[in-house]
């Protein structure tokens, strides 16, 4: 056995690689994350969860515990991009119809827009318009990172160094995804009624729909639909 050093009370002095408290059982570890994700109306990362709790903690490991005990009940404790939350059970998202507030519903160039960023991401605003055909209106670009559902990404390492735009926590929360790879295919959307069975984009010859040298339609420059 190694040699203690004791201090003037007969108690060991520890070294500079233990710590003068244990950490918390990991039970107590559970209930820590449990009260910090229920209290806080956005998602809380594993650094945060650091910061919160005595050191010593492993809150990545009271994370899994914690979201293993939540199965199958009417919350669960979900992943969202690197963060967790506390969320209703997908199954039971009915009973809370009568108290949300119903939302008007995006304009199809901020749906495209939107979807274009989301599957391409990090994509430029030049990438952006090549793919849908169109110019984009910088209010459509604006006003869904005001909702903070896009916000800007690296800048491309080419001439000009153009700015990307990637989405956010915020829009993968909203759709109930843990990350960008979990998005729903073509069907899918179309199911759900977010893509309508319309031309694609650029698919009107000049004129027709009003606008000149590929801008975008008046109509399609505002985020919402009337």
């Amino acid at each position: 056995m190694e040699d203690q050093i004791m201090d003037g009370h007969g108690a060991p002095i520890r070294d500079g690689n233990d710590t003068l408290f244990d950490a918390p059982p990991m039970a107590e570890q559970e209930r820590m994350v449990e009260a910090v994700l229920f209290a806080s109306a956005e998602p809380v990362t594993l650094r945060d969860l650091e910061g919160r709790m005595p050191h010593g903690c492993n809150p990545r490991e009271a994370v899994e515990h914690l979201r293993k005990r939540y199965e199958g009940r009417g919350v669960r404790v979900v992943r969202l991009g690197d963060a967790w939350a506390i969320r209703t059970a997908p199954d039971l998202g009915f009973l809370m119809q009568k108290e949300t507030t119903e939302l008007r519903k995006l304009s199809r160039a901020a749906i495209e827009t939107l979807a274009i960023v989301a599957y391409h991401q990090p994509v430029t605003r030049t990438e952006i318009e090549e793919i849908r055909g169109v110019s984009v209106s910088r209010g459509t670009i604006d006003q869904l990172m005001e909702m903070d559902w896009i916000r800007l990404g690296r800048r491309r390492m080419t001439p000009g160094r153009p700015v990307t735009f990637v989405v956010t926590p915020v829009f993968l929360d909203h759709f109930g995804l843990e990350s960008a790879r979990d998005l729903p295919g073509l069907k899918e959307l179309r199911a759900a009624g977010l893509l309508e069975n319309r031309p694609p984009p650029g698919a009107l010859s000049m004129g027709q729909d009003g606008s000149e040298d590929g801008e975008e339609p008046e109509e399609q420059a505002e985020l919402f639909e009337e």
